[in-house]
């Protein structure tokens, strides 16, 4: 009779947190606090409601020296503490959600504050699920009379290490702390436009093992995470999201660079794409067949840097070839009779 009541209990108690956190959401926080408590019940409902069932049928079934009744025992043993993990993992994941909710969706965003928050917030719910995940299967180990003593270092963390370590899986797990390194090192953030192996692109994601890099022409470069943490490489938005471009060009010793500076403000003037911020024409470099002049102008991010100096070059190329193509390099040689 006592079985039977704890279990109509359970079963009572499971309808009614379903009842209430449905009054909650719909009547108690009246839009206020509803961007968090909708997606939280709506993941954790039916979770919460295993997790009332089985504590209930857990403590109604007898431990009696029967081999069936300690059997089912324990496996609804198993299937509470892998229902509470999922019911933790899950808030984890929706916590997660309602933060970048909260945040602006583009990762174009000037603000280097959010772009480091939804760098930092994915790393940081994938480590404590993972973490869940652990001590829930060390708390099904110890349950278990052959293997209770390796649950037991799991839930110590020192066997995970040491059975990581002998599965030779050290490179992910160095690749997991150093995603862990990247989030919070202040290096680099997702939106962040980076430069690797002459090769540039913006940080598209990053996960515990590896750094996901969208280059300009819409591939995809995958970095373990590690990379960032031994090998230099350039960030150009560290401090801001502005970008300097610059273009090089080859002309003659007889060029006037006054003519092509004056051409070049007026282009750079009249695009679009620059920010307004800055520009300059230089020498920046001669040799016995041509000197190079360079050109540099700033835009709002990478994408807008790139097609600037793509323009710049091919109105620059144009102009002296229609204007003032003597100044194109030539080749000269001295004839001696």
């Amino acid at each position: 009779m006592g079985r039977a009541v704890i279990m109509l209990a359970a079963v009572a108690a499971a309808v009614l947190v379903d009842v209430l956190s449905g009054v909650l959401v719909n009547r108690i926080a009246h839009g206020r606090y509803k961007w968090l408590l909708a997606p939280l019940r709506q993941a954790c409902r039916r979770p919460t409601a295993a997790v009332l069932l089985l504590a209930g049928l857990y403590a109604a079934l007898p431990g009696g020296p029967g081999r069936w009744l300690r059997e089912g025992r324990h496996a609804v043993l198993l299937l509470l503490i892998g229902s509470v993990a999922l019911l933790v993992v899950r808030a984890l994941h929706v916590a997660e959600i309602v933060a970048f909710s909260r945040l602006p969706a583009g990762v174009m965003a000037a603000d280097r504050r959010i772009r480091r928050t939804r760098t930092q917030i994915r790393p940081v719910r994938r480590l404590t699920s993972t973490a869940v995940t652990i001590v829930a299967i060390g708390l099904i180990m110890t349950t278990f009379e052959p293997i209770r003593l390796f649950g037991i270092s799991v839930l110590t963390s020192a066997g995970v290490i040491g059975a990581v370590i002998g599965l030779s899986a050290r490179t992910a797990l160095g690749n997991a702390f150093a995603g862990i390194q990247v989030a919070f090192a202040d290096g680099l953030y997702i939106g962040d436009v980076l430069v690797i192996d002459g090769e540039w692109g913006r940080v598209e994601e990053v996960k515990l093992t590896n750094v996901v890099i969208r280059l300009w022409d819409d591939r995809r470069l995958i970095l373990p995470t590690t990379y960032f943490t031994e090998r230099p490489f350039q960030n150009w938005t560290r401090h801001e999201t502005r970008v300097v471009g610059k273009v090089q060009i080859h002309v003659d010793h007889t060029a006037n660079l006054d003519d092509l500076r004056v051409e070049a403000q007026r282009l750079i003037e009249a695009s679009p794409l620059w920010d307004r911020h800055q520009w300059v024409l230089q020498m920046v470099d001669a040799n016995p067949q041509t000197v190079v002049i360079q050109i540099q102008a700033s835009a709002a991010d990478g994408p807008s840097a790139w097609d600037l100096r793509c323009d710049l070059r091919e109105a620059m190329v144009r102009y002296l070839r229609e204007k003032h193509p003597q100044w194109l390099p030539r080749t000269r040689s001295e004839y001696k009779p």
